[in-house]
């Protein structure tokens, strides 16, 4: 299906930019999966409007309903990919996949706030960008007929998978102990064990199991839980400083008809803050259509 603007991310900022877009009768939809950090406040008073204040949870939904209420297609489906459509970019730019169907868009905006996804594994900050990676888009050229691994259990983990099973030797899915996923392929191992440690010299070298079994690997892909608007940036060339993702005063990054807004461009974390971000991206993006 075709769309003018996609949305990832139902919180403040993605619902504001959709408000707008829709408005301008440009076709518009917005992808959800997790639960926003904003449903984790539980009173909200410094927003302009509610006079008692207002409940986070109530304010997301009151947010979700708005954008459905005004035509808005919203659609709770996890997204695993964002690609360039280079069969036909002067059209419809940008191939969003999720876990249920795959979509055309001509502009993409990001509003997924900012997620850590770092898993709390002992050697993981000491190892990064020396054999533990975030992207396997980007870094999986780097580990060429090597032996890596995948941390992660879900739909996330199976496509960076899937981006490396042709280009390195084997990969082991370690689910730290989650639920193990239905897939199979010829090069991939799933191991079930717990992650102790992940240690190495001056490089990744091996991961030690909660058994004490070590488990010899060149690198490491972390790719734990729903990928975040940095993920999807990073993998698109988009720029980023300290995974809050570089845009313009439009809201736009580096990457034409890829914009971002809210918590994942940095900044004041606040709901004020992200609904004028959404407000300058859905405007910005409608210029694009």
């Amino acid at each position: 299906m075709e769309y003018d603007v996609i949305i990832i991310g139902a919180g403040p900022s993605g619902i504001s930019a959709s408000l707008y877009t829709k408005r301008a009768n440009k076709k518009t939809l917005v992808l959800y999966k997790d639960k926003s950090g904003l449903e984790k406040a539980h009173k909200i008073e410094n927003y302009y409007g509610f006079k008692d204040g207002i409940n986070g949870e109530e304010l997301y939904n009151i947010g979700i309903k708005q954008a459905e209420n005004l035509g808005v297609d919203v659609k709770k489906e996890e997204v695993i990919k964002i690609e360039i459509n280079y069969e036909d970019a002067n059209e419809y730019r940008f191939l969003v996949t999720t876990s249920n169907d795959v979509y055309k868009s001509k502009t993409v905006i990001l509003a997924t706030g900012n997620k850590k996804n770092k898993p709390k594994i002992k050697g993981i900050e000491k190892f990064e960008g020396k054999g533990i990676s975030y992207c396997a888009t980007c870094d999986g050229f780097f580990y060429r007929n090597k032996d890596v691994a995948v941390i992660g259990s879900g739909d996330y983990a199976i496509s960076e998978t899937n981006d490396l099973i042709n280009v390195v030797k084997d990969v082991t899915i370690l689910t730290n102990g989650k639920k193990v996923p239905d897939f199979r392929a010829d090069n991939v191992k799933i191991e079930t064990r717990g992650i102790k440690e992940i240690k190495g010299d001056s490089k990744v070298e091996e991961v030690e199991l909660d058994d004490g079994t070590n488990l010899k690997v060149d690198g490491v892909f972390v790719a734990q839980g729903v990928a975040g608007s940095s993920d999807f940036a990073k993998k698109l060339g988009a720029l980023t400083n300290k995974d809050n993702i570089v845009v313009n005063e439009n809201m736009e990054t580096n990457v034409e008809g890829l914009f971002a807004c809210g918590d994942c461009t940095g900044g004041l974390l606040q709901v004020s803050k992200a609904v004028y971000e959404g407000a300058v991206a859905g405007l910005a993006a409608i210029k694009k259509c």
